[in-house]
């Protein structure tokens, strides 16, 4: 593996849309007992599924702890191939690479990590484990790494149509605890260098209360070129709908970077979800300090689904919208099986399905 100090578009590489073919995926199976209940053991049994149905269609690497293991090969189909690899908690979105690609070869961009703010707002701290996971994973895939840790990004925060076009949230690239010292012109500078856009459509901000200051992965993606899915909610008197509305009029007065007019398809948000006294109790205090309070607000979303060679892997809240969130994504894929997965002990961590994983677009293996 060689470590690159060039940028992408530099060497002919672009970042791919998450609908274009992958060679396979990556996940972290979950072991931090402040972000995932009683010892992440219902976690565990979500990841599962949501590792097994992605596995059906396209090849999943699941990396483990020394000391978890036994407990995933034990717990996960023989198909899915398992490394050990240290991290400090399970976000594969925001701590793996981010793939591009010249049409043949992939190469992975390492960027910065700090665990979604560093000092300023992070959540967590040490971060260095995770911090070191896309060169390692760069090395499992033997594939080269650009160099880019001296710019905070995560994943989750960028989503392409692999034609020219990213969306993104003002609310998280221009947060302090990211590149303060970069204006947003020198930030979308950047973006375009190393993942081969044209233009960037800036919304506003995201899902309410969303711990990782608002990701785009949350709120709106890219579904085909210009079409997106946008969380959308009809009460005004919730904090997210003039969120959304604001996501909204963006959008219907954007086009992409080639010229076309963006199509925004609603996927209705389920009902406000708050964490229970209960599952408050079964998790560990961080440095003295509580990571949930009963009744806090949750970020769920159907938007932050899994796209895989053969399904839609969307999560489910036990809400009366799970069921046409699963049918408009079934209609805007139709050569893909939209799967639903009840994700209530993924949200609990602070994310869902698409946080914890991270595509590898297909690639000729020499």
């Amino acid at each position: 593996m060689k470590i690159l100090k060039t940028y992408p578009t530099d060497d002919g590489f672009y970042m791919p849309a998450e609908f274009s073919e992958h060679y396979g995926c990556i996940m972290i199976f979950p072991h931090r007992r402040d972000s995932w209940q009683y010892g992440a053991y219902a976690a565990r049994k979500a990841f599962r599924e949501v590792i097994e149905t992605i596995s059906l269609s396209e090849k999943v690497i699941v990396c483990a702890r020394y000391d978890d293991y036994d407990s995933a090969r034990f717990m996960l189909p023989d198909r899915v191939q398992v490394i050990e690899m240290e991290s400090d908690d399970s976000w594969a979105r925001d701590v793996a690479p981010t793939f591009v690609t010249n049409g043949d070869t992939i190469r992975g961009i390492d960027w910065g990590f700090n665990a979604w703010g560093g000092l300023v707002d992070g959540l967590y701290f040490p971060w260095d484990k995770d911090n070191k996971m896309a060169r390692k994973l760069c090395d499992v895939l033997e594939v080269d790494t650009y160099d880019m840790r001296d710019f905070i990004l995560e994943g989750g925060s960028i989503h392409t149509d692999g034609e020219g076009t990213l969306i993104t949230t003002e609310a998280c690239l221009l947060s302090k605890g990211r590149n303060p010292d970069m204006s947003k012109e020198e930030i979308e500078d950047m973006l375009k260098k190393t993942l081969g856009v044209k233009k960037i459509i800036w919304l506003k901000s995201g899902i309410y209360n969303d711990e990782t200051n608002e990701h785009i992965d949350n709120i709106c993606a890219f579904t085909s070129p210009c079409n997106v899915v946008l969380a959308w909610t009809d009460d005004e008197n919730d904090p997210q709908y003039a969120m959304s509305k604001s996501c909204l009029d963006i959008l219907e007065n954007s086009t992409d970077a080639m010229g076309r007019k963006i199509t925004v398809h609603k996927l209705s948000l389920p009902k406000p979800v708050t964490i229970t006294e209960k599952e408050c109790e079964g998790l560990d205090d961080m440095n003295g300090e509580p990571t949930r309070t009963p009744n806090e607000r949750l970020a769920a979303s159907y938007v932050n689904f899994y796209i895989s060679n053969g399904h839609i892997v969307c999560p489910q809240f036990g809400d009366e919208n799970d069921k046409k969130a699963l049918e408009i994504l079934q209609e805007l894929f139709p050569t893909r099986k939209v799967v639903g997965i009840y994700a209530r002990d993924i949200l609990i961590g602070g994310g869902n399905i698409h946080c914890i994983t991270q595509q590898i677009p297909k690639f000729s293996k020499e």
